[in-house]
């Protein structure tokens, strides 16, 4: 028996030897962002697959509106985890589409309420960032830069301003809301004005930036912190930006899990990451942007940031509604060259009614005078 007890034992140890356990698979996490989020992403990522025993695949696709378009191409075969990178301007539009699953993270509480009530309290997308557009100035060749969007439509800065085309850059989309939320219904009469003034308009921020700094314009549309990114790289301290009388236009993106995703579990556990203080604190020198948990110390340079007290936004329904429509009316006006009273198919006696022009009843009174001059005459 004792024999017999032996070889079983010897078996079991051989085949306990032997066996083949099979090892879980490490999770792989697909996220869609944009192209310029890579730096960010390459310091952060290592630490969430250190931290959970997973992979992440990033994928970069182009700017913010390209990335929602794959994203709503794929909806009925989802390849995506989770999307960052959808801000206000896309934020309507990303919700309808239906792609989004609504997530509240367990450690939301660190955003500030006033950034989720901008954004979205239906946690369709957790904001993870924000900034403001902000016109940038040459110290060497301004003293004293305007203080307002009005100011940019007068005469000493003609052909001063570089500017973004909406069409295909992010801040000049959100230039043209800045004007949408200042001037309402009238928006299009303030580019007129600022057609008038010959502003310089650029396919992207690149380009406007590259112009600016060579000193071809003393003006350019970029962002408040764009003065501190100048110190940080450059140790320059020539660049000053301003906070408009009006306000300033709010900028804030957010990161949603992709309705569909095979890594449910895992995506929501990078949304709570991305919102986490080792993740926020690696945010501000590589996004240039503002981290939204309120426990983060900005860097000291973001001293040279200029602070905004005003900010201005539009209602995401509100942009998704007439998205297609305000660039077209733009269009219209900026490379067609169509008035404004054109493209708002307004008549001439409709324009000279609101200007005060000799219309409507002051037409017909002084009609009905011409009769009693001439008998006068007589």
């Amino acid at each position: 028996m004792r024999r017999f007890g032996a070889v079983i034992l010897a078996l079991l140890l051989l085949g306990s030897i032997g066996a083949h356990h099979p090892v879980k698979a490490q999770e792989e996490l697909t996220v869609y962002s944009y192209d310029s989020i890579e730096w960010w992403m390459k310091e952060i990522i290592p630490i969430f697959e250190e931290k959970y025993g997973a992979k992440v695949n990033l994928v970069l696709i182009g700017d913010a509106g390209e990335v929602l378009n794959r994203l709503i191409l794929e909806k009925d075969n989802p390849q995506a985890d989770v999307v960052v990178g959808i801000d206000n301007s896309y934020l309507a539009k990303a919700i309808d589409a239906g792609i989004l699953e609504p997530y509240r993270p367990k450690n939301v509480d660190v955003i500030p309420d006033w950034i989720i009530e901008k954004f979205d309290p239906t946690f369709h997308l957790t904001p993870y960032d924000y900034g403001y557009i902000a016109i940038n100035y040459r110290k060497d060749m301004i003293q004293n830069p305007p203080t307002s969007l009005e100011d940019l439509t007068k005469p000493e800065w003609k052909g001063k301003l570089i500017i973004e085309d909406p069409r295909t850059s992010s801040p000049g989309m959100a230039f043209l809301l800045w004007t949408i939320a200042v001037y309402g219904d009238d928006w299009l009469y303030y580019w007129e004005k600022l057609k008038a003034n010959d502003v310089q308009i650029v396919e992207g921020w690149s380009a406007a930036w590259e112009a600016f700094t060579k000193g071809e314009y003393p003006l350019v549309l970029s962002y408040a912190t764009s003065p501190a990114a100048t110190v940080y790289y450059e140790n320059n301290t020539n660049i000053g930006a301003v906070a408009f009388k009006e306000g300033n236009y709010l900028q804030i993106e957010g990161a949603g899990i992709v309705k569909g995703a095979k890594h449910p579990e895992l995506a929501k556990k990078f949304i709570e990451f991305l919102i986490s203080e080792e993740a926020q604190e690696k945010l501000p020198v590589n996004q240039w942007m503002y981290p939204v948990n309120k426990n983060v110390q900005l860097p000291e340079v973001f001293q040279y940031a200029v602070q905004v007290d005003k900010p201005l936004t539009v209602d995401p329904a509100e942009i998704e509604r007439n998205y297609e429509t305000w660039l077209k009316q733009w269009t219209a006006l900026m490379v067609e060259g169509k008035s404004a009273d054109e493209i708002l198919g307004k008549t001439s006696t409709e324009t000279n009614e609101e200007k005060g022009g000799i219309c409507g009843p002051v037409l017909v009174v002084g009609l009905a005078l011409i009769p009693l001059l001439l008998w006068r005459r007589k």
